[in-house]
């Protein structure tokens, strides 16, 4: 392999599973899973965001593939599981549970977490319930569900953004939008793709639009995924993250034997800085990296670089 990744903050190269499947969670409920790297490397299981948004092969290149062993799986009703896009029976605890059926299911005993934006959410309450089956975690553009960050979304992120929140706020009728999350959570659990497909699109578009620093138009076009991606994401947000308030904050001293790095772009209006800022105030012994010319993506270059640079510190764990 060539250069040295904790320097060029590259990608590792394309790889292709060893293994997948589909693991059944309960009666409706199939997730897709993968394994790629070294079978006798560290395991790292690698949680999506959205909620909603399921998983890529370009998630398996954060991790040097000759030390890990990369797990990568789609959470509830996203990409590869089935039913798509289906959010009966999709909370957080039973996210929770489905992370412990496959560590059980691949015999893993302890393994590293590594999660952005939602991914973070899952990783901390996942982590606060099963301290003991984790080595450690890596952490990009924190998300903790508390009300003041579903509102920052809905109602704040578009003062930065204003064309992407005027399309946001305006796709909806006046007599509809003194409720933003209520109204979009109707049409997108409609069940007539006539209703639920454009609510998607527009959605996505507004969360894509906002998600870097140096900012793209929004893509309209017509994908299946963005019906899982603004489904789901607006399930959870119209209840809560299926969270108490304060809960991620409130059991961080589970966590904090545990190595942790947390990387944030300094610019980023998906999930600003203040929540990473609250987790590092509240967890000192992590490591808190900011990034100076970043936003909320994950793919732009100082935040990749950076969380390159950390998988290749952990790859001694265990």
């Amino acid at each position: 392999m060539k250069g040295d990744k904790e320097t060029a903050g590259e990608l590792y190269p394309p790889l292709e599973p060893n293994h997948h499947g589909w693991l059944t969670v309960d009666s409706h409920h199939r997730l897709y899973w993968e394994e790629s790297g070294n079978p006798d490397g560290l395991p790292v299981v690698f949680l999506h965001g959205g909620p909603g948004a399921g998983c890529a092969s370009l998630h398996r290149r954060f991790f040097d593939p000759r030390r890990y062993r990369i797990v990568l799986f789609d959470q509830r009703g996203a990409g590869r599981s089935a039913p798509a896009a289906d959010v009966s029976n999709n909370t957080t605890p039973l996210l929770i549970q489905d992370i412990e059926t496959l560590r059980s299911h691949l015999r893993i005993e302890r393994w590293l977490v590594f999660g952005g934006s939602w991914g973070s959410t899952l990783a901390l309450a996942y982590g606060e319930t099963h301290p003991d089956r984790c080595l450690g975690f890596i952490l990009r553009g924190i998300f903790l569900f508390r009300p003041q960050e579903v509102d920052w979304f809905l109602h704040q992120m578009g003062r930065f953004f204003p064309e992407a929140g005027r399309r946001f706020r305006d796709y909806l009728p006046p007599d509809e939008q003194t409720d933003l999350l209520a109204s979009y959570y109707r049409r997108l659990t409609d069940p007539s793709p006539a209703v639920h497909m454009p609510a998607a699109q527009i959605w996505c578009a507004y969360e894509e639009s906002c998600s870097r620093l140096l900012a793209e138009p929004g893509d309209t076009r017509p994908s299946p995924a963005a019906l899982a991606m603004a489904r789901i994401e607006a399930h959870y947000m119209a209840h809560a993250g299926f969270l108490e308030e304060n809960q991620l904050l409130r059991d961080i001293h589970r966590l904090r034997k545990l190595p942790a790095t947390i990387v944030q772009g300094r610019y980023d209006m998906v999930c600003p800085i203040a929540s990473a800022d609250d987790l590092a105030q509240a967890w000192p012994e992590a490591t808190f990296q900011v990034i100076p010319d970043a936003g909320h993506s994950a793919m732009e270059p100082g935040v990749r670089a950076a969380l390159v640079a950390a998988t290749n510190r952990y790859r001694t764990l265990g």
